[in-house]
């Protein structure tokens, strides 16, 4: 496995930062780590990489013990933190030709100019660092942690500052860097961790909420959703009386969301109540449960769990 975490623990004073955690990822996987601000997402990845000491528990990159050699863990890891640090007086491809020789590459030149055609920084390549946006900025900070050419990619809210467009272009450098590499990818734009990641680890309070691909976590939710559009307005209270239901998500004109423990049965009961009543369907579906909705339910019942208090 090219990244192991076992029973780690994090304590500042009487605060469990994290708590006991434990998990793997291998090469070839992009798994999305999430959790609310304060979780331990960021706390963990320092760990992981040497900035931190945990107070208990190991990790392990590529076999290796970080605690024991931090030094080895490091030529193997590449690492974008939430608060990327840049030397805004150095040009680009100064900073990252100086990263190259800290790594001891034999090339620097070619590593330089391979890693800036990876993350599109080619037109912004001869100026320094400070006068680039905070998108480019965001890319050279990528470019450092690629310019090694690493084994595990950590990455801490790599799309921060980036428009939309930059944001299509990361997120393809990621999924291409995913296929040889080991990628813990930590975002709170849900869209993104589901449009690259398969698989997530969910963190709360410092504890391990969820570890699974994203199909079983939606297989496990026990909240569908459903959407019907009809023809002509229907009251709230005949909706509110489908057995299925367990809650009205949203009602806008004649279009219902509405969350259901059993889809195929809510499903059902619609077109029951359209016949009884006459009404006109327009359209009716059901949907995968989104990301962040089962985000929002395991936190929250987290929160509520005695052992998280």
């Amino acid at each position: 496995m090219s990244i192991e975490v076992s029973n780690l623990l994090k304590e500042y004073g009487t605060q469990k930062a994290v708590n006991n955690i434990s998990f793997r990822a291998g090469k070839g996987e992009i798994v999305g780590f999430l959790g609310p601000n304060g979780a331990g997402k960021s706390t963990t990845m320092k760990i992981i990489t040497g900035y931190l000491q945990p107070t208990a528990g190991e990790a392990r990159v590529c076999g290796i013990s970080v605690a024991e050699n931090p030094l080895e863990t490091r030529k193997k890891i590449g690492y974008l933190a939430e608060l990327n640090a840049l030397y805004y007086d150095m040009y680009v491809r100064e900073y990252l030709s100086f990263l190259a020789g800290v790594h001891g590459l034999p090339d620097k030149n070619q590593a330089v100019e391979r890693v800036i055609d990876i993350v599109g920084l080619r037109p912004e390549a001869r100026k320094k660092i400070g006068q680039l946006s905070k998108g480019y900025k965001q890319r050279v900070g990528l470019a450092a942690a690629l310019i090694h050419d690493p084994e595990v990619l950590i990455l801490d809210e790599p799309t921060t500052g980036l428009d939309p467009n930059q944001i299509v272009e990361i997120r393809e450098v990621i999924r291409r860097q995913g296929s040889s590499k080991t990628v813990l990818f930590s975002s709170h734009i849900l869209q993104e961790v589901e449009a690259i990641c398969d698989r997530v680890i969910i963190i709360h309070k410092g504890s391990l909420v969820a570890d699974d691909t994203l199909s079983n976590l939606r297989k496990k939710s026990s909240t569908g959703l459903v959407t019907v559009r009809f023809g002509e307005k229907v009251e709230r209270a005949l909706i509110a009386e489908l057995p299925a239901l367990s809650e009205i998500i949203s009602e806008e004109a004649n279009n219902w969301q509405l969350a259901t423990p059993d889809a195929d049965q809510l499903r059902k009961q619609i077109l029951s109540l359209a016949l009884q009543h006459n009404f006109n369907i327009v359209s009716l579906h059901s949907e995968n449960q989104r990301l962040e909705d089962i985000f929002r339910s395991l936190t929250a019942a987290a929160s509520e769990s005695p052992a998280l208090q």
